[in-house]
Order: C-alpha cells, then sequence, then structure tokens
C-alpha cells in the first residue's frame, strides 16, 4: 500500500516543492529518533503526505531549517524539523512496514531478511506507541479476515484499511478531528487500498492470490477489464472515492496554505489512477519517491 499518493508533479508550485522535500526529510529525521536508522529505509511519500495535511488540520506549524543529514552529509538541505507529531507519523510508517513483510512471509513470499531491518524499530515503535501499533494491528486482522472470506464487493475489502487510516487521524488530531476529517482519510485508505488492487491484478491471478477486483469482475487481465464493459464500473468506483474526497475536503478549515495538500488529493490521485488504468506499470518503489521529487 506504499507509494501511491504522489503529487502531481507537472503542476507542483516550486514553494510546494520545497515544503515535500522538506517534510520527507522531516519524518525521516522522526522515524531515525524513534524507530532507529534501520527503519529509515521504509520511509514514503504517503506518509510525508500524511505529515503535510495533518500539520495543516491540526494548525501544527513547522520549523524548517537547512541541515545535514547521513544522506545529504556535504550539502545542507531545508529540513523540518522533528516534533510529536511526526514521531507519531514515524511509529505509524515504521509498524506499517513491519506488519507488510510479516504478511508477506505468512503469504510465503520473501520478506524475512527485509523484515530484520524493522525488528527492533518497530518495537521501539510499539513501546512508545502502543495505541498506534494497536489501530495497525487490529485492522490489518480485520483485513485479513475478509481477504480470507474471499469478500467479492470492493467496498467491504478496502474498509479495514480505510479504517485504519481514518482510526490514526483521529488519534494524531485529537479535539481537532471532525467526522469530515475521519471521512477524509477512511476515503483515502480505501483509494490506496483499491489501487493497489487494481495494480496488483495480473500478479494476483498469476499467483491465484486474493483481489476483489478480480473476484467481483473475473476479467482475464487488468488490460481486458479495463478495456470491457466493466470498465465503466471500475471507474465509477473511483469517481466516487474523487467526489467524496472533494465533498469533505469543503469542510475542512486549513491554517495553512492548502496548495500541496490539493495538488496531491485533486490532481495526484487521479494522475495514478488513470495511469495504472492505462496500464503505465506505476508500482511504486516502497523507500524511494518519484524521481522529479527526490532530486535534490
Amino acid at each position: 500500500m506504499f507509494g501511491y499518493v504522489r503529487a502531481d508533479t507537472p503542476y507542483l508550485y516550486i514553494k510546494d516543492e520545497t515544503l515535500y522535500k522538506a517534510m520527507y526529510c522531516g519524518v525521516c529525521k522522526g522515524i531515525a529518533e524513534v524507530c532507529g536508522q534501520s527503519a529509515r529505509i521504509g520511509l514514503s511519500y504517503d506518509v510525508t503526505f500524511l505529515s503535510v495535511i495533518l500539520h495543516n488540520i491540526a494548525g501544527q506549524d513547522v520549523t524548517i531549517e537547512k541541515q545535514h543529514c547521513l544522506t545529504h552529509c556535504i550539502k545542507a538541505r531545508a529540513m523540518a524539523n522533528v516534533d510529536e507529531m511526526t514521531r507519531q507519523l514515524a511509529a505509524f510508517n515504521t509498524v506499517l512496514v513491519y506488519y507488510k513483510y510479516t504478511d508477506d512471509i505468512i503469504d510465503g513470499d520473501r520478506g524475512r531478511g527485509k523484515r530484520l531491518w524493522f525488528k527492533e524499530g518497530f518495537k521501539r515503535a510499539k513501546k512508545k506507541y502502543p495505541e498506534i501499533e494497536q489501530i495497525v494491528k487490529r485492522n490489518l486482522a480485520e483485513q485479513e479476515k475478509a481477504e480470507k472470506a474471499k469478500t467479492d464487493s470492493v467496498d467491504r475489502a478496502a474498509d479495514a484499511t480505510a479504517n485504519m487510516l481514518a482510526e490514526f487521524s483521529d488519534y494524531v488530531l485529537g479535539e481537532k478531528k471532525t467526522p469530515h476529517t475521519h471521512n477524509l482519510f477512511y476515503t483515502i485508505g480505501k483509494w490506496i487500498y483499491l489501487i493497489d488492487a487494481l495494480d496488483d491484478y495480473d500478479k494476483d491471478k498469476n499467483k491465484g492470490a486474493y483481489n476483489p477486483f478480480l473476484l467481483a469482475y473475473k476479467a482475464g487481465s487488468r488490460a481486458a477489464l479495463m478495456s470491457g464493459k466493466q470498465a465503466e464500473e471500475v471507474k465509477y468506483v473511483f469517481h466516487a472515492l474523487f467526489f467524496d474526497i472533494r465533498e469533505n475536503l469543503s469542510h475542512i478549515t486549513f491554517r495553512f496554505n492548502r496548495d500541496l495538500s490539493d495538488n496531491i488529493l485533486l490532481r495526484g490521485l487521479p494522475a495514478m489512477t488513470k495511469k495504472i488504468m492505462e496500464g503505465c506499470g506505476c508500482r511504486p518503489k516502497r523507500d524511494g519517491a518519484p524521481k522529479s521529487i527526490s532530486k535534490a
């Protein structure tokens, strides 16, 4: 579920690209502080986006300063300082990666060696933020139940992941949470699960693995699904999610500039959806940013 939430870089303002990079570095530093250096390799832009939008909604400004780190040891670059919300996001990121590799091991995929990089970080995150670990663990268990039951409803299949992101947002925002923030992050979580499932359609079919789109539509391939009579139904699923995102955004107060959040939610998510529907091979790297963002 990592790496799909990206900015639409051709329409990204320079100021927002600078902020995006700084927040990425901030979460990376937060991971090092809370979970240790090795856990930093699991950082994704999904969690960076969460840092951007949650800080904004909560009205918690960040201090950005030019600093050095292990990666940028020669030339200083703008980095967001670590605060308590960043630490919570760091823990969330590490717990998610650890459980993802645990799931890979259960499914018979290679994951034991990779999970070792996050074992100590997971323990530290669980000890410091047990509520976050429980949010992830509980909802991933519900996700597993839905998949073992071979749920053929894309809505029901995505419910657990959607709930996980909504519950995490409630935890982080505290008194600042509202029904609209809860629903916004629920919808984002649902999109992440479903776009991952659509991206994995052919791989899951070949492996005989669970995929809600495969069970619901039984097309021979993703290309056949998106060119056949069921394509409009699949497109409607995602258009409905985009409508919900826009509707909930209209009821949320942003304390700071919201251009970056709008770019990602209103342009980046639809652009990524279009690419995957067209079969552009958009599977992202777990620990890397898009090339247009990662260039320093």
